[in-house]
C-alpha cells in the first residue's frame, strides 16, 4: 500500500472545521478541490467513487457558489438603495430612536457608514437637533417631515 499525502487536504479540513458551522459558506472552490482531491486520493481501490457522484458533487458547490454571489449582490443592492434613501434625508426633519432610546427630533445634516463591532456597515443620520447633533441609524427613523424650504406653509404656521 502506498503513502498518501493528505496533508494540503486535511489542513483545509481542519480550517473549514475551526470556521464553525456558521462559516462554511466562506469556503471557496480551492478549499472544495482539495477536499475532493483528496477524498480522490483516499477512496477505496475497490469501490471507487462513481463519475455521477463526483459530478453532483460539482454542481452542488457550483449551486452553493451561485447562491452565495446572488446573495452578495443582492447585499450590494440594498446597500445601494439605503444610501440613496438616507441622503434623500439631508435637510428634512426627521423623528428617530438613537441607541440610547431617546427619540431625537431635528434636521438631518449628513450621512455616514460606520462598520459595527461585528463589522457590519451601519448607515448613520447625523440629525442637529438644535442644541446637539445626534447619531441613529436609518431603520430606527420613524417620522420623515419636509424641510421648512420644500414647505412654505411651516414657515408661516412658525411665525403667526
Amino acid at each position: 500500500m502506498t503513502a498518501v499525502n493528505t496533508s494540503a487536504a486535511s489542513g483545509s479540513a481542519n480550517s473549514a472545521s475551526q470556521r464553525g458551522a456558521g462559516d462554511l459558506r466562506d469556503l471557496g472552490m480551492d478549499d472544495f478541490l482539495k477536499l475532493l482531491i483528496a477524498e480522490m486520493q483516499n477512496q477505496d481501490p475497490l469501490d471507487p467513487m462513481k463519475n455521477s457522484e463526483m459530478l453532483q458533487q460539482i454542481s452542488q458547490i457550483r449551486s452553493i457558489g451561485a447562491t452565495n454571489e446572488l446573495s452578495d449582490t443582492l447585499g450590494s443592492i440594498s446597500d445601494g438603495q439605503n444610501i440613496s434613501t438616507a441622503s434623500s434625508l439631508i435637510g428634512k426633519q426627521v423623528q428617530a430612536l438613537t441607541d440610547d432610546g431617546l427619540i431625537a427630533f431635528g434636521v438631518v445634516n449628513s450621512v455616514q457608514i460606520t462598520p459595527d463591532a461585528n463589522g457590519v456597515r451601519q448607515l448613520e443620520l447625523k440629525i442637529n437637533t438644535g442644541e446637539e447633533v445626534i447619531s441613529a441609524k436609518l431603520e430606527d427613523v420613524f417620522t420623515i417631515l419636509p424641510s421648512s424650504a420644500d414647505n412654505p406653509e411651516a414657515d408661516s404656521a412658525e411665525t403667526t
